[in-house]
């Protein structure tokens, strides 16, 4: 059946399709499909009570729970525009995002991980006035609290009590009246420079890029999806929760990632699919208590462009015994998703490359100029097609520098893209540095390390060297059982790769520092007293 083009159309459709089948198993929450079409309406006349208009901003501000699927799904069926938000940000990041967006709403929690968000956001920007929930933010007119309580904030309860003064119909036009080319949402990135930009994404093309993405994966109605990835990223929200709606999957939320509870989530609950970063599998496969759990459930696993040793992709077919395995590249400002694997290609390509374009996309490698670069020449990756942002939020000339005359959105990522059109990830063009003359890209050289004995898992980074400029530096987590020294690393990096990328420097460490989604933050290595 074709893809609906809106979100309150596919509410609509998958309550039709999927009726009572499970959609959300939260805790103590049981929420079918039908059910949660009903829950989206009861809060959608919520919003509609607390005068949210066709293209309002909402934020949302919250860790993965039911509350946080079924209030996004409420306010786009309204025309609202959802504005998601970093659970690891601070008070005043997120009052800058809710200030540039001019969000009326904040949806979010009393605590999480022993942070009191309603408190940091004060804190940040200005206690609460006897007319402003935050004395900075002009715009926000009240703060909702999906679970908990706190002075000056009305409780989600409240909200949802509030539909009771607006009809079935008030619902029923105002969704009708939500159009393919509306703004579905607004996800703040900082790409690479600067202030976090806002990306204007489109009902359509949320839809139908993720219904492209959920073919491709072979995402099924009997799936039981495990959403480890964050409902504020693109992964965890268009390739978790929404993808789930438009194949019928089950969407299990898991606030925070812990690979012994993962471990024991996954026999508990049947998982059978589970994305995420390399980092997940590496540390699922490295844990000493792995094989007293039960995995047999799984079949799908999902990853995204990071440097990825073939071996692993070998040992998740062979240890965890799963049927498809999918690599994938992509970006906020393309909303999410630019080129993928398919399931039929071989290990290799898997680990090494992050597949072609998605259907009615186009993908080349360029060089400064906007020239495309022979076929496995390094270029910046550009992108063409219905999935390329509507543009920066309110930053017209953010816009134009990043999607040029033609239609070319400028990712800023260097790749190099082989005979058949696949695609590999060198480097972030920000991340790159030069060693005597010769360009080094990190990704590269983390892809060589990985073959290293004894090394579990690295990040590059380019420091100051007086000589050649810059020179690379490498942070080894070792493998369970290993103990590589900045010696053995050093001396097997001379022997496998070009002197220029080879590390001049490297730090053994118990571990890397990763955001929220699991990508390693190199800001705080650089920062790290090893590197200095």
């Amino acid at each position: 059946m074709p893809t609906p083009a809106t979100v309150p159309a596919l509410l609509v459709a998958a309550a039709e399709r999927f009726g009572d089948r499970p959609a959300i198993e939260d805790g103590d929450v049981r929420l079918g499909f039908r059910d949660l079409a009903a829950a989206a309406e009861r809060a959608a006349r919520g919003f509609l009570a607390a005068g949210i208009a066709a293209g309002d901003r909402v934020g949302i501000w919250a860790p993965n729970i039911s509350e946080w699927v079924v209030a996004a799904l409420g306010l786009q069926s309204v025309g609202g525009v959802l504005v998601p938000l970093n659970t690891r940000m601070k008070g005043r990041e997120v009052g800058y995002i809710l200030a540039q967006s001019r969000a009326r709403i904040l949806c979010t929690v009393e605590e999480f991980l022993g942070n009191r968000y309603v408190d940091l956001l004060r804190d940040g920007c200005g206690a609460a006035t006897a007319t402003r929930p935050v004395a900075d933010l002009p715009d926000l007119e009240r703060i909702v609290l999906l679970r908990g309580g706190a002075a000056g904030c009305q409780t989600w309860g409240d909200l949802l009590a509030s539909a009771d003064a607006v009809s079935a119909a008030a619902v029923a036009g105002r969704a009708g009246a939500v159009r393919p080319d509306d703004l579905a949402d607004i996800l703040f990135t900082s790409g690479t420079t600067g202030k976090p930009k806002g990306v204007m994404s489109t009902h359509a093309q949320n839809l139908r890029c993720f219904a492209a993405w959920s073919d491709i994966v072979g995402l099924r109605a009997d799936d039981r999806y495990l959403i480890v990835n964050p409902y504020f990223h693109s992964f965890g929200y268009k390739a978790g929760w929404l993808a789930c709606l438009l194949r019928g999957a089950l969407n299990l939320p898991h606030p925070v990632f812990d690979v012994a509870q993962v471990l024991e989530r996954i026999g508990r609950d049947r998982v059978s699919v589970l994305p995420g970063p390399p980092t997940l599998y590496q540390m699922i496969l490295a844990h000493p208590e792995r094989r007293r759990y039960d995995l047999s459930s799984l079949r799908l696993a999902v990853t995204g462009a990071a440097a990825i040793p073939v071996e692993l992709i070998r040992r998740l077919r062979d240890e965890l015994r799963l049927e498809t395995i999918v690599t994938a590249y992509g970006l906020t400002e393309a909303t999410g998703v630019v080129t993928m694997c398919r399931p039929e290609d071989d290990p290799e390509t898997i680990a090494t490359t992050s597949g072609r374009a998605i259907p009615d996309v186009e993908v080349r490698c360029v060089d400064p100029s906007g020239a495309e670069v022979p076929r496995g020449t390094p270029g910046e990756i550009v992108v063409r097609g219905y999935n390329v942002m509507r543009g920066y939020f309110d930053d017209p000339a953010a816009t134009v520098e990043a999607i040029d005359a033609a239609g070319w959105l400028h990712t800023g990522d260097v790749g190099v893209m082989d005979a058949r059109g696949y695609l590999r990830i060198t480097d972030r063009l920000k991340d790159m540095f030069i060693t005597g003359g010769f360009n080094c890209y990190p990704a590269e050289i983390e892809s060589i390390l990985l073959g290293c004995p004894g090394v579990g898992q690295v990040a590059v980074i380019g420091v100051p060297d007086e000589r050649l400029g810059e020179v690379a530096m490498a942070f080894v987590v070792p493998q369970p059982g290993a103990a590589p020294t900045a010696a053995t690393v050093i001396a097997w990096s001379r022997e496998n790769m070009a002197n220029y990328k080879a590390p001049r420097r490297v730090a053994i460490v118990d571990a890397l520092p990763l955001n929220a989604t699991g990508k390693v933050t190199k800001f705080v290595l650089r920062e790290h007293p090893a590197a200095r």
